[in-house]
């Protein structure tokens, strides 16, 4: 892991992207595309594309982080069968004390207890009666909490973003493939339920081709930010450049354009606004001026695959905008769009005979009209969706999207399968932190997004959920 530094120095070494020390093609020749390095994976490891551990009967579950996503999965894992929570974790007793009250309210025994200071989490992960560790704390512990756990012996799935760097991300990477253990990135846009469905739909091919997706964070934080321990996410926006949050877009867009499963990301360019907006919260927020703010109020990214397809990404926490993912599929033969009115359009062929009342008079210049839409869903809901949807909705989470999310990760540990989400994809998704700011800080030149399966990406044709026979 020590040596890991030197792919950061590579990484940034873009004080020219014309030097030929730091930027080379294959002609030999200075390009302006600016490249980082790609560590060789250590003698006797493998990719863990479609890597499925072995199956556990009953998840230990072992938390760190009580703080504002934390205590909600406590929540949800009293509902999950097979569970069991062993471990509660955070820097303030206090939080770790209302935790044991949802396991208590549940009708479950109290967990064991760390806390009081910021190494305690440590002896949770050397637990021998745990075998997930569940990480909620914030970004900047995200990815060193990880390495641990695995390398403790735990599986570890991790909040969003996982790892803020390339040194983080590659230290994920070489530890999941090392210990052979999962580390799976908790990004619960990919389980809402619109999202899902339109999943269905592309990979029963509704859409076509898929050409272009798009996907944003545009939330404005302005009621959340003091609620942040210590205000470290206003603060990590006052240091750092870049797209620092871009995983719920990118996760259900990368989806369905089955990416490191016969595509990959090849090349981003990103621009930013000037702070306008940033500094004016981080005075009201800090109480006092601020000598500078490093984050635009808003960024966006433009990324192409090796396939020829494009994905538009974009983020804005800062200006008074109403929420939005942008969610967006334009294929050959479709288009879905959730933001702000979700809806279809197809061309008439598109479509198989009797999916909606009204099939003749479907084309691509409108959506589909609400009775239309309903008759779509009914056929292509989503099984997961159909089977555990209305279960998740009770439960609850952002609508029930974040139950869906622990639901199946214990699923496929427990049926041992292969994740929803691997360590590839916590990878590809986070890598826009670093790559967006390699980009922005050099005028917005285009920057090579590494291969991070390293010639795996074709391993898997094609994205979808592992499901056990059934019994």
């Amino acid at each position: 892991m020590k040596n890991l530094s030197k792919f950061m120095v590579a990484a940034l070494c873009f004080a020219s992207i014309f030097s030929s020390s730091c930027v080379r093609n294959k002609t030999g020749l200075a390009s302006k595309t600016i490249t980082t390095a790609v560590p060789e994976r250590a003698e006797g490891q493998t990719d863990m594309v479609g890597f499925a551990a072995e199956p556990i009967d009953t998840v230990r579950v072992g938390f760190i982080g009580l703080g504002m996503r934390g205590p909600g999965a406590v929540e949800r894992f009293t509902h999950i069968p097979g569970t069991k929570i062993v471990a509660l974790c955070d820097i303030e007793p206090d939080r770790v004390d209302s935790a044991q009250q949802i396991l208590r309210r549940a009708g479950l025994p109290d967990a064991a207890s760390y806390s009081g200071s910021d190494t305690a989490w440590r002896a949770l992960c050397q637990r021998t009666d745990i075998n997930l560790v569940y990480v909620a704390t914030d970004w900047v512990n995200h990815a060193p909490m990880g390495v641990y756990a695995m390398e403790q012996g735990k599986h570890v799935a991790i909040e969003v973003p996982a790892a803020m760097n390339l040194d983080e991300i590659w230290s994920l990477i070489e530890t999941s493939e090392k210990t052979r253990r999962h580390c799976m990135q908790l990004e619960n846009c990919v389980y809402d339920f619109f999202e899902m469905n339109t999943l269905n739909m592309a990979q029963q091919g509704l859409f076509g081709e898929p050409v272009h997706v798009e996907g944003a964070y545009i939330h404005n934080l302005e009621p959340y930010w003091k609620e942040y321990h210590n205000n470290w996410r206003l603060a990590y926006n006052q240091k750092y450049r870049g797209d620092v949050y871009p995983t719920h877009g990118m996760g259900p867009a990368c989806q369905l354009l089955d990416i490191h499963r016969g595509d990959r990301m090849t090349t981003l360019v990103a621009m930013d606004s000037d702070p306008f907006t940033g500094p004016e919260v981080a005075n009201n927020v800090n109480g006092q001026q601020v000598d500078s703010f490093a984050n635009g109020d808003h960024t966006m990214t433009m990324i192409r695959t090796a396939n020829g397809k494009t994905i538009h990404i974009q983020h804005d926490v800062m200006n008074p905008r109403p929420y939005s993912r942008m969610y967006q599929i334009t294929g050959t033969k479709g288009f879905a769009n959730k933001y702000p009115n979700a809806g279809y359009a197809f061309e008439p062929e598109a479509l198989p005979e009797g999916t909606t009342p009204d099939h003749e008079n479907l084309n691509s210049h409108r959506y589909l009209t609400d009775e239309q839409k309903a008759a779509l869903l009914e056929k292509y809901t989503h099984p997961i969706v159909r089977e555990i949807g209305e279960m998740a909705k009770s439960v609850g989470g952002h609508g029930g999207m974040d139950f869906i999310m622990d639901y199946r990760l214990v699923y496929c540990l427990r049926n041992g399968l292969p994740l929803d989400m691997d360590v590839y994809d916590l990878a590809e998704w986070c890598s826009l932190v670093p790559l967006t700011a390699l980009s922005i800080e050099n005028g917005s030149a285009p920057v090579e997004v590494p291969d991070f399966t390293r010639g795996a990406w074709q391993k898997v044709k094609g994205y979808r959920h592992a499901s056990a026979p059934e019994k």
